[in-house]
Order: structure tokens, then sequence, then C-alpha cells
């Protein structure tokens, strides 16, 4: 059955995107990673929320790279939103505003594979829910000072995590963690 993983690249002081969404400066520690490839070659689908489905992408202009791990992955994603876009989008982007009905079927689509959050107020929702299963923090040498922080709630109560893996890469240190149970 699927897992539900939350993967992010973040800030030494705990940002995953600069002030008004700001993801350019990701751009410096855009590296090989063999973590984040084995993440990618194990993800089935995404659970994504709508800021980040249609946010600032550091790669945007680049056709070849704009996307989910550099425009590298492909497969269906799911975009938890109150406000679908009524433009044509392609057939593998569904849009939907209940959380539990989206994990259902992004689960459904990755079969034993990972379902990958991508954006900090779903995994938010998904812990608060307690169906997120896995955190993979990819940690870069850089203070933003400000932004969009990890994780951040004021009516959730603390969540306990097992390590799974720490690695490191040139650019970033990694932290695998399993939500304890």
């Amino acid at each position: 059955m699927a897992r539900l993983i939350y993967s992010a690249t973040m800030s030494l002081d705990g940002f995953i995107a600069g002030s008004g969404g700001d993801m350019s400066w990701l751009t410096p520690f855009a590296e090989q990673n063999d973590l984040a490839d084995r993440l990618m070659n194990e993800t089935g689908a995404l659970l994504v929320g709508a800021r980040t489905y249609g946010g600032d992408d550091p790669n945007a202009g680049d056709p070849e790279h704009e996307g989910a791990f550099g425009g590298q992955w492909h497969g269906p994603q799911y975009v938890l939103t109150h406000a679908a876009p009524s433009d044509e989008l392609p057939d593998d982007v569904f849009f939907g505003d209940d959380l539990l009905e989206m994990t259902i079927a992004a689960k459904a689509a990755a079969g034993e594979r990972y379902v990958n959050v991508l954006g900090a107020d779903v995994a938010r929702q998904c812990i608060e829910h307690g169906i997120l299963d896995e955190v993979l923090v990819f940690i870069v040498p850089v203070l933003l000072g400000s932004g969009t922080r990890l994780f951040e709630s004021e009516s959730c109560e603390q969540v306990r995590l097992e390590r799974v893996s720490v690695t490191e890469s040139p650019l970033s240190t990694d932290v695998w963690y399993r939500v304890a149970r």
C-alpha cells in the first residue's frame, strides 16, 4: 500500500519558500542527490497544495526542468484546492477540495510507491488528520530569515518522529523520519 511522505528542501532556519513564496533561492542548491533520485523513482503520485502547484518554480521558463524533481518526474498529480482552474490541463492532473478523498485517489494511483506530499499546508493537514507516514527534509546551508516554514500549526499537538536515516551530499544534509504511531 502507498505511503504518504512529505518531502521538502529547507533552509537552515526552517523555511521551504522565501517571502511571497519565492523559490528562486533553491537554484544554487540544485545538484545530483542520490536520495532525491531514489525518492523520485519511488514516487507514484503527488498530493500537492494549490499554492505549490501554481507557485513559483525555481526552474520557470526552462521547460526541460520545470516541475517536480527538476522536471524529471512525470505522473499523476492530485491538487488540493477550493478553486480548480478552468483552463485545459494535462490528463494526469486532478483537482479536489477533500483531503481524504484526494489522498485515497493518490494512493490508488501510486500503488506500492510513495505519494509525495508537496506544500506546507497540505502536509500540515495530513499531520493533523494522522495520515502522514514519513518526512524527508533536504537541509541546505542558507538562512532565509522569513517565508513559509516547513511546518507550522497553532492547533496541532506534538508529533513524534523516528529517525530513519541521515545522509550528506555536497550541498545538503538529508534527514528522513517516520511518523511514530
